[in-house]
């Protein structure tokens, strides 16, 4: 195994948003093809927001993307104590200290510095104070004064941030617990963190973050900055875009290989390549192939890729997910016909589980009422003629599949000279009421010819209550 341990670190404040999800997934493949480690760490340090609901929602996303880890989940909420114990450590070396400073007079002195046109960071009031009143305060990292601080990034390059914008960050709140900035870097630290992969929103973290490592002679690890996903708007994808949860994602039908394929691409590329599998994805992955603008999310691209893996799935996995989009239809297939023969009638065409399942009820469910506009294309003795016919010819038949039936309905139409639609259509809306079915054949092989002949005699009673 190779010394390469990155980490995903979700905040437990809601589900795995499809941001996150890319940055894990690049995470994980950057593990498997180099043969690292890939860490979960839970950073449920906002002890109001976090919750236990959010958690599982986002262990429930990364195990149905298949994005497995090799440590954890480890949980910020364990780790309090050792972070006091490098507060600690910074105040016995001067390299923090503790600030008195109310809420309201840090307001005035950001007001202060907005009207003269100064950055408003803390001015340093509190930096070098002898006096230790009996009063709350919070403990702020001495942030070293001059020069610049940069890094490389795998993915933008150099980046560089002069000092002087940087102000005493707080490290420990006047309630004692330990702030985002301070965590991290604890805790990329004491896993053993080599390589960074996070959203580029953290940019203007990494300096703060850089100088604490240095402060506490930690090494300081690689940064890869991903830029951020938008909406068709070009705005930060949101709700109002659409879905932003995985597991929405999966609940509308769409295939775990499906979304990690366009996650994958939503900002990395390998020539003119559009689908990888799970195993390709690995062996092409490079981080420095990531580009450097933000990515729109195209509901459209994520459904052709979504068909193309339904089309190509294994029928079995297929049923057995698609099982649930039935469910949630009332839709029982005990007894009904073989769900492996509906799957193979329907993923041609289907683009998610849910529209396959839309499709499959007709199969478990027997029409009850009829296309009108589709049967008025016909008349009425020609409808009726084709029922009696085809019902007659399917009693007589020893066709057992799909092609065995398309045969028997072209020996139907040379002998009445009728043409396929003539037979096919109505034969179609008989079976499942509608116009948007499979191939006839694929229909009467999954249902059976009995029950194919007792839905064609039931289309004939409609006709003739009409």
């Amino acid at each position: 195994m190779s010394e390469l341990r990155v980490r995903f670190a979700p905040s437990p404040t809601g589900y795995l948003h499809v941001g996150g999800a890319r940055t894990a997934l690049f995470n994980w493949l950057l593990a498997r093809k180099q043969g690292g480690t890939f860490i979960l760490r839970i950073e449920d340090t906002d002890v109001e927001r976090s919750t236990k609901e959010s958690v599982d929602a986002i262990l429930e996303g990364m195990q149905w993307l298949g994005l497995e880890w090799d440590e954890g989940p480890f949980y910020q909420s364990d780790c309090f104590d050792l972070y006091k114990e490098y507060v600690q450590k910074l105040l016995d070396e001067g390299k923090a200290y503790k600030c008195f400073c109310s809420g309201d007079e840090l307001e005035k002195k950001r007001e202060l510095a907005m009207r003269e046109g100064r950055k408003p960071k803390y001015d340093g009031t509190c930096r070098e104070r002898g006096d230790n009143p009996e009063a709350p305060y919070v403990v702020r990292f001495r942030a070293p004064q001059g020069g610049e601080v940069a890094f490389d990034d795998l993915i933008k390059g150099r980046i560089a941030f002069p000092a002087e914008e940087l102000d005493d960050l707080i490290i420990q709140r006047t309630d004692g617990t330990p702030t985002y900035n301070f965590c991290v870097v604890i805790d990329d630290a004491s896993m053993r963190i080599s390589t960074v992969i996070r959203g580029d929103d953290h940019v203007n973290n990494t300096p703060r973050q850089i100088q604490l490592y240095q402060a506490l002679g930690f090494p300081v690890p690689q940064f890869a900055h991903v830029p951020m996903i938008l909406g068709s708007d070009k705005a930060r994808l949101s709700k109002r875009h659409g879905a932003t949860s995985v597991i929405a994602y999966r609940d509308m039908g769409f295939l775990p290989e499906a979304l990690n394929n366009y996650l994958v691409r939503l900002g990395w590329s390998h020539g003119d390549d559009e689908i990888f599998s799970r195993d390709e994805m690995i062996q092409k992955f490079d981080i420095s192939s990531v580009g450097r603008s933000a990515s729109v999310f195209n509901t459209e691209k994520l459904l052709w890729l979504n068909a193309h893996y339904i089309k190509n799935g294994d029928r079995e996995r297929l049923a057995d997910l698609l099982l649930p989009h039935l469910s949630k239809r009332g839709v029982t297939t005990l007894g009904g016909p073989d769900l492996l023969l509906v799957v193979k009638s329907l993923q041609e065409r289907a683009q998610t589980l849910e529209e396959m399942a839309e499709r499959a009820v007709f199969y478990y469910n027997a029409p009850q009422a009829y296309d009108q506009a589709a049967l008025a294309k016909f008349e009425q003795d020609h409808l009726r003629a084709v029922f009696e016919t085809v019902a007659e010819k399917l009693s007589d038949t020893s066709a057992a599949d799909a092609a065995g039936f398309d045969a028997l309905f072209k020996e139907i139409c040379a002998e009445k000279g009728w043409k396929m639609p003539q037979v096919g259509q109505p034969v179609r809306i008989a079976l499942s009421g509608g116009t948007q079915a499979p191939g006839v054949g694929e229909i009467i092989q999954a249902l059976g010819s009995a029950e194919a002949i007792r839905r064609i005699h039931n289309a004939a009673a409609f006709l003739d209550a009409k």
